[in-house]
C-alpha cells in the first residue's frame, strides 16, 4: 500500500518568493502534504516575500513580492510527523539563523536522518545549527563564506542551478536550480516518477503572472519533461517581465512587478506539433497574446489534435478568442466569466478558488492557489504518475 509523505517547509518574512511557492505547490501537486510555519506566527498568519532577480547588476535585486499564507502553527510542530524539510532562501534566513527555536528544530530534524533541502540563504540556518561541518554543499555564492568558515566541503555554485547531495542533505544555490533540487527531494522520500518523458509548451507574454508561469514550469521540469516557453516576437534567452497579481483585501487583485522570465525557444520557426501539451498562464498578457493569430493557430493545433491543454485565471482570454470553448465546461478567474460565456463555454463557478476542472483534454484553473490541482490534472492527462 502506498505510503503518503508529509513535509514541513521553515518560513520567514522576506524569504524569496519562488522558493517557498514552486516547491509548496509542486509538492503539493505530486501528493506529498505540505505544512508550512514561522517562528511567532500561527495558521492562516502571512508572510511578505522578497522577488530576488539577476537585472545586469553586481548582485540580485529586490522587490515586494506575493504575500505567503501559512497553514500550520509553529509552536505544535511535532517533527516525527515529517518525512523531509525544507529551507527557502532570501532573507528570512538571516534572522532565523539567530533564532534558537528554529535552530533547535533544524538540529533535532538532522538527528533524525531525515532529508533536509535548502537553497540559496537558507544555508546559513544549517551552518547555525552545525549542519554543514565536513559535508559537501553549495549555496548562494556570498553565503560560502559563512559555509566554509562552518567547516563545509564548499562547492562553488559556477552557474545558478547548481544542486549538491550528501546523505541526507540537498542544497541548490538559487531558485533556477528547482527542477534538479525537487527532484532530488521527491526521490529522498521515496518518491518514484513514471511516465514523464514527455515535451511541453508553454505559451508565455509580458506581464503573465508570476507563479503562474515559473510554478507549473519547473514543477513539470522537477518530473523529468523537457519544457519550452516561446513568446511572440522573441527568441530563446529573451526575457519577459512578469507581473504579482495577489489578493490583498481590495476588491480586486493588487499588481506588483514580479521576476523576468527568460524564454527557451524562438517563436517564429515553432513546430508545436512536436510538443505533447501546451499551458497558457494567466496575468494581463492573454490580453494581447489573444489578438495574436498565431497563438491563436497554436492552440487550436492543440485542440483539435485533442493533446492536453492546461489553462488558468486570465488565459482563457485566449481560448474563448481561439474559439475552442464552444460546448466546452471550464473555470477561469472571475473576471473572465463574460469571455467564456461569449466564447460559448459552460461556465463552471471556482468555489473555492483553487478548484480546477478537466473537461476532456482541457484543464482549466481559477487563479495560481489553483496550482497544486492544475499541474496534478494535466499530469493525470499525460500519464505522469508520483508514486511513494
Amino acid at each position: 500500500m502506498e505510503k503518503s509523505r508529509s513535509v514541513l517547509i521553515l518560513c520567514g518574512d522576506y524569504m524569496e518568493d519562488y522558493e517557498v511557492m514552486v516547491p509548496f505547490q509542486a509538492l503539493q501537486a505530486f501528493g506529498v502534504s505540505v505544512h508550512t510555519v514561522c517562528p511567532g506566527k500561527k495558521a492562516g498568519d502571512s508572510c511578505p516575500t522578497a522577488v530576488h532577480d539577476f537585472c545586469g547588476h553586481q548582485t540580485y535585486s529586490e522587490s515586494r513580492g506575493h504575500n505567503f499564507t501559512l497553514n500550520a502553527t509553529f509552536d505544535e510542530v511535532d517533527l516525527s510527523k515529517y518525512d523531509g524539510l525544507v529551507i527557502p532562501g532570501g532573507r528570512a534566513p538571516e534572522y532565523l539563523a539567530l533564532t534558537p527555536s528554529v535552530v533547535e528544530l533544524v538540529k533535532d530534524f538532522s538527528g533524525s536522518g531525515k532529508p533536509i533541502a535548502s537553497i540559496c540563504h537558507g544555508q546559513l540556518i544549517l551552518a547555525a545549527a552545525d549542519m554543514v561541518n565536513g559535508r559537501k554543499c553549495t549555496a548562494y555564492a556570498t553565503v560560502g563564506p559563512a559555509l566554509t568558515a562552518a567547516g563545509a566541503k564548499w562547492v562553488e555554485p559556477v552557474t545558478p542551478d547548481v544542486c549538491v547531495v550528501d546523505g541526507s542533505l540537498i542544497t541548490a544555490a538559487t531558485y533556477e536550480g528547482h527542477p534538479v533540487f525537487i527532484q532530488l527531494f521527491v526521490k529522498a522520500l521515496g518518491g518514484q516518477i513514471t511516465g514523464a518523458n514527455k515535451r511541453i509548451l508553454f505559451l508565455c507574454g509580458d506581464y503573465m503572472e508570476d507563479y503562474e508561469v515559473k510554478v507549473p514550469f519547473q514543477s513539470l521540469q522537477a518530473l523529468g519533461c523537457q519544457v519550452d516557453a516561446v513568446c511572440p516576437e522573441k527568441n530563446a534567452g529573451d526575457r519577459c517581465p512578469t507581473a504579482i497579481h495577489d489578493f490583498e483585501g481590495d476588491q480586486t487583485y493588487s499588481e506588483k512587478p514580479g521576476h523576468t522570465f527568460a524564454v527557451t525557444t524562438n517563436f517564429d520557426g515553432l513546430v508545436s506539433s512536436s510538443y505533447d501539451a501546451l499551458v497558457i498562464p494567466g496575468g494581463r498578457a492573454p490580453e494581447y497574446l489573444a489578438l495574436n493569430e498565431h497563438v491563436l493557430n497554436i492552440v487550436i493545433d492543440f485542440m483539435n489534435s485533442e493533446k492536453p491543454v492546461a489553462s488558468i485565471c486570465h488565459g482563457q482570454q485566449i481560448l474563448a478568442a481561439a474559439g475552442v470553448l464552444k460546448g466546452r465546461k471550464c473555470t477561469a478567474y472571475p473576471a473572465v466569466k463574460l469571455n467564456v460565456v461569449l466564447g460559448g463555454g459552460t461556465w463552471l463557478e471556482p468555489d473555492p478558488i483553487h478548484r480546477c476542472f478537466t473537461d476532456g483534454n482541457l484543464v482549466t484553473g481559477a487563479a495560481w492557489p489553483g496550482h497544486p490541482e492544475f499541474v496534478s490534472q494535466l499530469m493525470a492527462l499525460l500519464g505522469i504518475q508520483v508514486s511513494f
